[in-house]
C-alpha cells in the first residue's frame, strides 16, 4: 500500500469507526501530508527514530510551536501504531520521541462584561437569523459546548433544554455527557423553537438550520459569531471556543469547583480543566493591583 492509499484509509476509519469530527480528521490529514512530503522517497516501513527526531527538528527549524510538533507526533505516532496493527509497521518509529517545549499559552477569555455585551441584542435585517445566531451564543455561553458539539445538536435537544434545563451532547471520541442549559439561552431557545421551522427544511432533524434550511456549517457559526462581535465593537476576534473558555473561567471564577467545571466541559483528565485556575488567579491578581493599597504606585 503507497503512503497516500494508507493515510486515505487510515482517515477514513477514524472517521467512520472512531467518529472523529470532520475538524479533527482534517487536522490529521494537513499532519499526515507532512510526514509524507518530507519522508520524501523513504518507504514508511523503513523510517527509524533518528529518522523522525530529524524531521521534528527540520520542521521546528521551519518555526511551528513545541505545542504544534506535540499534536504533529501526536497524529504519526496514531498512523504508525495502526500500520502496525495492519502488520505494515515492525515498529513504531515516533516511540520516545518528544517534541521540543514551549510556553504553555493560556486559553483566551472574555470578561463577565464583554460576555453580557456579546449577547446583547442586534439589530438584523433577519429577525428569523438574529433569533438563531442569539440561541446558538447563549447556548455556547451557557453550557461550555465545543463548535462540534453543538452544530451537531437535533431538535429533539429542545425538549430537555426546555423542560430540563439540561442537554445531552456527543463530545469527543462519541462519549455522551449532560450540560446545564441557563436560564437565558432557555428563553433564547424558546423563541428559535418558535421559528425554526419557518427555515427549516423538510424532514431537517439539525437544531439550528442556514438560509437554505439544512443544517448550519460549523465555518457559518464561525463567521456569524465573529461578525457579532465587530458590530459590538469588541476589540478583539471572537470564535466558538473562546466562548467555551469563558464559560469554564466565569464559573470557576463563581464557584471554585474544578471537578463540576471539568464534568461539564467533558474533559477526560482534570489538569485539561487546571489551566483555568491560571485564569482565575489572573483575574485574582488584577483585582489585588487594582484594591490593595500596597499594590498601587
Amino acid at each position: 500500500m503507497n503512503p497516500a492509499d494508507a493515510v486515505a484509509k487510515y482517515l477514513t476509519e477514524l472517521a467512520e469507526q472512531r467518529r472523529l469530527s470532520p475538524h479533527t480528521v482534517s487536522n490529521y490529514r494537513r499532519d499526515l501530508d507532512k510526514l509524507i512530503t518530507i519522508a520524501a522517497e523513504t518507504p514508511l516501513a523503513a523510517l527509524q527514530v533518528h529518522q523522525i527526531r530529524r524531521f521534528v527538528a527540520q520542521l521546528h527549524g521551519k518555526g511551528l510551536s513545541g505545542r504544534s510538533l506535540a499534536r504533529i507526533l501526536s497524529a504519526w505516532r496514531g498512523f504508525f501504531a495502526w500500520l502496525g496493527e495492519h502488520d505494515a509497521l515492525p515498529a513504531n518509529p515516533c516511540e520516545g520521541v518528544r517534541s521540543p517545549k514551549s510556553p504553555r499559552l493560556l486559553p483566551k477569555a472574555l470578561s463577565v462584561d464583554e460576555a453580557a455585551r456579546l449577547l446583547e441584542p442586534v439589530e438584523e435585517d433577519d429577525p428569523v437569523l438574529a433569533a438563531r445566531d442569539t440561541a446558538i451564543f447563549e447556548l455556547f455561553y451557557s453550557s461550555g459546548l465545543r463548535l462540534a458539539e453543538l452544530a451537531a445538536l437535533d431538535c429533539d435537544a429542545l425538549d430537555s433544554a426546555l423542560q430540563e434545563g439540561e442537554v445531552r451532547v456527543l463530545g469527543k471520541r462519541s462519549k455522551a455527557r449532560l450540560v446545564p442549559v441557563g436560564a437565558k439561552a432557555c428563553e433564547a431557545l424558546a423563541v428559535w423553537a418558535n421559528l425554526r421551522d419557518s427555515l427549516a427544511a423538510l424532514e431537517e432533524k439539525a437544531l439550528f438550520v442556514g438560509r437554505r434550511g439544512n443544517r448550519l456549517s460549523h465555518r457559518m457559526i464561525q463567521e456569524r459569531l465573529a461578525l457579532r462581535a465587530v458590530k459590538l465593537g469588541l476589540p478583539r476576534h471572537v470564535h466558538p471556543h473562546m466562548l467555551r473558555h469563558s464559560f469554564a473561567s466565569h464559573v470557576l471564577q463563581s464557584s471554585g469547583d474544578l471537578r463540576a467545571v471539568q464534568e461539564m466541559l467533558g474533559h477526560a483528565s482534570i489538569a485539561s480543566t487546571q489551566v483555568y485556575t491560571h485564569l482565575d488567579f489572573q483575574h485574582l491578581a488584577k483585582v489585588y493591583d487594582t484594591a490593595h493599597p500596597r499594590a498601587k504606585r
